[in-house]
């Protein structure tokens, strides 16, 4: 039994990231084929349109309100529910203003975002998202702090379930579809998920809310204070990353491609290629969020060395992870990129922007403890770096050598920029970088054990080509990877006290507030 309550919402949050990133997948296949891939990249701008819409109007609430309440369960006397108070009023607030913004200027926002597509009537459906999602994140963010795992994942399956159903019937209702219209599904699965997302958790919070041991030790004024430097980083990213995606269907049009073949190869990218990269990083993504709040903690009580082994666990795992997770996606790129329907094209891109996943890994992890450390000013100046970089690119090389620009600009951008994140976060955490052992070992063991494991499939007579024998291929690829690992006595197993990630203190402050 693990005892350890960090562990094991890791592992539940991980099961569950794992179920919906394999249901993203599906649905954005299903919708490819249903609707062609010029539809998939409509869907991806809204998208993007949306999740700049989001941080807008909840200001990056999930984090914002997770962090404080962890900081607040640290403090012998305060009110957790108050935080959550002050969260909802602001989401209120940025989303009435948000939604005001996007009802008076859906026209020209269509015509410029969306390259005149007509999008007005389903901008105008954005409010009833805009409102839902913010509430909703804020819950999430409560019940993050108070080591409530299994009701944020309930949420999320639910929120998922609901708004997949919704676009799967109403796709699969209406055939060929306008642009109008296929944006008008995608908002209505998103405003339907929200809001029985929002039900239930609403419905949780009244069930397990931890009752405060005296006043709020902050105000309005001064949550709003604390918020802004967390939300500007995140409106930061969402603008210019919204920025990016806008920009490179226009410059595939300027290589040569036809408007159908520029969003059609942008959805291609957007739909199967990213979710393809990403898909193994579930499990640094559910830590992600227990990682800010236990730095959080870790900093409000200035224990500076409970940050620094966070730091250098961390830092070993993902990279010993998103080593191997890079050499399988470059083993098998191009049957993934069949297997999803993105053809040639997507298998092609996995392949080649393989190598960069473990920079790109390393993000998540880095941006957790930079968040959970108060570097806020740091992360945002990191992301503009970054993303000026990654902008410049697309509009240099996107309109010379066409799709392969966006992968130049993939590299260059989360190469420099996640270099400086793992600079800053050893700096200020005072954490070992040790790169022979955790970057180098890696990378020489994962190719090592790739030809032991291909002899042991040749063996049972199985084809890599097919699903079976990619499956079994990449099981004992990935089980002689980690006995390597453990033959060299470089990982420890998770033990019972769970002090393989967070140290031996994590469980004590965990069940702080339980």
């Amino acid at each position: 039994m693990i005892k350890s309550k960090v562990v094991r919402d890791t592992l539940l949050l991980t099961v569950m990231q794992l179920f919906l990133d394999s249901a993203a997948l599906l649905l954005n296949a299903f919708i490819t084929r249903q609707l062609g891939t010029s539809a998939i990249g409509i869907l991806s701008l809204m998208g993007s349109f949306l999740g700049l819409a989001g941080i807008l109007s909840n200001g990056n609430a999930f984090l914002c309100t997770s962090r404080l309440i962890s900081e607040e369960f640290g403090k012998s006397v305060g009110d957790p529910g108050g935080i959550l108070g002050y969260g909802l009023k602001l989401c209120l607030l940025l989303s009435a203003a948000v939604s005001a913004g996007v009802i008076i200027l859906a026209e020209p926002i269509g015509q410029r975002f969306f390259s005149g597509a007509h999008m007005t009537a389903a901008l105008r459906l954005m409010p009833a998202a805009l409102f839902t999602g913010a509430a909703g994140a804020c819950f999430k963010g409560y019940f993050n702090a108070a080591r409530r795992a299994a009701v944020t994942a309930a949420g999320d399956i639910a929120e998922f379930v609901t708004r997949c159903g919704v676009i799967v019937s109403a796709a699969s209702a209406s055939g060929n579809c306008s642009e109008d219209r296929v944006c008008g599904i995608m908002i209505g699965g998103i405003i339907a998920g929200n809001t029985v997302s929002l039900i239930f958790l609403g419905a949780a919070y009244l069930k397990f809310r931890v009752k405060g041991t005296g006043r709020c030790s902050i105000s309005f004024r001064e949550y709003a204070a604390f918020s802004f430097p967390i939300m500007g980083g995140g409106i930061l990213t969402a603008v210019l990353s919204s920025t990016n995606d806008a920009l490179i269907p226009v410059c595939l049009r300027q290589f040569g491609d036809s408007v159908g073949d520029a969003l059609g190869k942008f959805g291609v990218f957007e739909a199967i290629v990213i979710p393809a990269l990403f898909f193994p990083s579930v499990v640094l993504c559910s830590m992600s969020g227990i990682i800010v709040s236990e730095t959080a903690r870790a900093r409000a009580a200035g224990n500076m060395i409970r940050i620094r082994q966070i730091t250098e666990r961390i830092k070993a795992w993902t990279l010993m992870f998103s080593i191997f997770a890079a050499a399988v996606l470059m083993r098998f790129g191009g049957e993934i990129g069949e297997r999803l329907g993105g053809g040639d094209l997507a298998g092609t891109m996995i392949t080649i922007i393989a190598p960069v996943v473990p920079f790109i890994y390393m993000e998540i992890v880095l941006e957790a403890i930079i968040k959970g450390m108060g570097l806020q000013s740091f992360s945002s100046a990191n992301y503009l770096a970054e993303y000026v970089i990654r902008i410049a690119a697309v509009l240099i090389l996107v309109p010379k050598i066409g799709f392969y620009g966006i992968v130049i600009s993939y590299y260059a951008s989360n190469i420099f920029g996640n270099s400086m994140r793992f600079v800053k976060v050893t700096k200020a955490s005072g954490a070992r970088r040790a790169l022979c052992g955790t970057l180098i070992l890696p990378v020489i063991l994962a190719f090592a054990s790739m030809s032991s494991a291909e002899l042991l499939t040749r063996l049972t007579g199985l084809e890599n080509g097919s699903l079976h024998g990619m499956l079994f291929f990449g099981l004992i690829w990935g089980m002689v990877y980690f006995a390597a690992f453990c033959a060299l006595g470089k990982v420890k197993l998770i033990s019972k006290s769970g002090e393989a990630l967070f140290g031996k203190n994590a469980q004590q402050t965990s069940e702080r507030i339980l």
